[in-house]
């Protein structure tokens, strides 16, 4: 299970607004080339968003749906691709005037779950703290 941290130097309020805009998925979300709503519910629960990874020649599509929303604490998405279906599950923490966001992903279905192992969570450890760098810029860019 990949767990990783990381303080945002702002609110949770303006986390959540960049976590709640489904248009901005591929802004934080390394691997994908963009985003865009499959509806105009995000991110409620059941909604959708599909997004695109661009791996040099090859193009892949994917799907990530919200499987709980409880704001302003707790987002946890199903991420679909052709490797299978990942949990990813997203804490969002008052830490005195700023954030603390923890993320912990794992396999849940398909050649994902198979394929996990050391070298695999290590591959996702170096995603998440990618991810994590890419929402805290978002996140303290778009805030007053």
């Amino acid at each position: 299970m990949a767990v990783r941290h990381h303080l945002i130097k702002r609110r949770p309020e303006a986390v959540w607004a960049v976590l709640g805009d489904g248009s901005r998925y591929s802004d934080w979300v390394v691997g994908t080339s963009s985003s865009r709503s499959k509806d105009t519910h995000w991110p409620q629960v059941g909604s959708a968003i599909e997004y695109t990874v661009n791996l040099g020649p090859y193009t892949a599509t994917g799907e990530t749906v919200v499987r709980v929303h409880e704001p302003p604490r707790i987002l946890e998405l199903e991420a679909k691709s052709s490797l299978g279906t990942a949990r990813i599950a997203i804490d969002v923490r008052p830490w005195g005037e700023e954030t603390l966001v923890i993320v912990d992903e794992h396999p849940l279905r398909g050649p994902g779950g198979a394929l996990h192992n050391a070298a695999f969570e290590a591959l996702l450890q170096l995603r998440h703290r990618a991810m994590l760098a890419r929402l805290a810029a978002v996140v303290e860019e778009s805030a007053p």
